[in-house]
């Protein structure tokens, strides 16, 4: 029997060291001199009308909105394109992630589920070498959906042929409760005790 496991991307492949509305304002401030909160809240709430709605580069329409909304004289291309680097600095595989996935890949085929948009996140998996591990990478704007939409898993189970499907993610209803309506068999990554990549390494 072929299994295909899916993983989320942020805060289950990857940690942060610094969340993303401090990446936020860093670049702006390494970009334009300084930060006003009336920025960071105008880009979160863009952002997130973006993201829902699908739109290509929702993070450079949301750096857009901003600079038309406070008459910012800077280019949303660039700005985008700090941003990202800034965000890719920012986060962080574990050496126990990664051999985890080494050893799964050898019998199983491996890919990503992310709500974030595809460019975005290929963009972090490039920063840390991991593409390799996984058949398929299925983001939201693949599917014109986000999880716990049932629509999205359909993708996911699109790009990968398996008898079986597994979810491994830290999003409770997304991961968890989306996954099981969807009929992977999930796995909530937990975020306090025992490392989750230490204790799955252990058992492979």
């Amino acid at each position: 029997m072929t299994t295909a496991i899916f993983f989320a991307l942020d805060g289950t492949l990857l940690t942060r060291a610094e969340p993303f509305d401090a990446v936020l304002a860093a670049t702006f401030e390494a970009e334009l001199g300084h930060v006003e909160a009336d920025w960071l809240a105008r880009y979160e709430r863009r952002f997130e009308a973006h993201a829902a709605a699908f739109v290509p580069d929702p993070h450079e329409r949301a750096l857009a909105d901003v600079r038309e909304a406070f008459d910012l004289d800077a280019d949303p291309g660039a700005l985008a394109e700090a941003l990202a680097e800034t965000d890719r600095e920012a986060t962080r595989v574990s050496d126990d992630a990664v051999e985890a996935l080494r050893k799964l890949g050898v019998d199983d085929e491996l890919g990503v589920l992310t709500n974030g948009p595809r460019a975005w996140q290929l963009g972090k998996l490039a920063h840390h070498d991991l593409q390799g591990y996984f058949s398929a990478v299925v983001a939201a704007d693949d599917a014109d959906a986000r999880k716990p939409d049932a629509a999205i898993y359909e993708a996911a189970r699109e790009a990968v042929d398996a008898d079986e499907y597994v979810m491994v993610g830290d999003d409770y209803e997304a991961d968890v409760e989306g996954a099981r309506a969807a009929g992977f068999v999930p796995i909530h990554f937990e975020r306090e005790g025992p490392d989750f990549w230490s204790t799955l390494l252990a058992m492979l």
